[in-house]
């Protein structure tokens, strides 16, 4: 069902450092920061040749990111996206065995501006995970 990693998210306290630091020390592509008011983050994607790192963090209010940074101080990983070609049919199956879709169960569009989803973490090992349609 789900299709190849698309992007390991990390939240980050300092976005201008973390963005430095894998440009500068790492020789890496980065975009510049975009702002999604609607999930509540300020993001920047770090281009690989494989996939994608996505560098959060908050944006304004009640940012889910703001929470996470509180629970720990210097950022880490946040949550992996795996692409599915059917959002709708990927989050049928996944409830029917049980998972946990978090939010209200409907896709939103993401920082692509594609369908996404949430997993509960406590369904995938400790891991929060993302659904992205391609």
């Amino acid at each position: 069902m789900i299709g190849r990693l698309n992007h390991v998210a990390i939240a980050v306290p300092d976005l201008a450092a973390a963005r430095a630091m894998y440009r500068d020390a790492l020789g890496a592509t980065v975009t510049e920061p975009e702002d999604l008011p609607a999930h509540g983050v300020t993001v920047v994607f770090v281009e690989l040749d494989n996939s994608k790192i996505e560098l959060l963090h908050p944006l304004g209010e009640g940012s889910p990111i703001q929470s996470f940074l509180d629970k720990n101080p210097s950022g880490g990983m946040h949550h992996v996206c795996y692409e599915v070609s059917d959002i709708l049919a990927a989050r049928d199956r996944l409830v029917a065995q049980g998972a946990r879709v978090l939010g209200d169960g409907e896709p939103k569009n993401g920082a692509h501006d594609k369908p996404v989803l949430f997993l509960h973490p406590k369904d995938f090992a400790g891991t929060l995970v993302e659904l992205e349609q391609v």
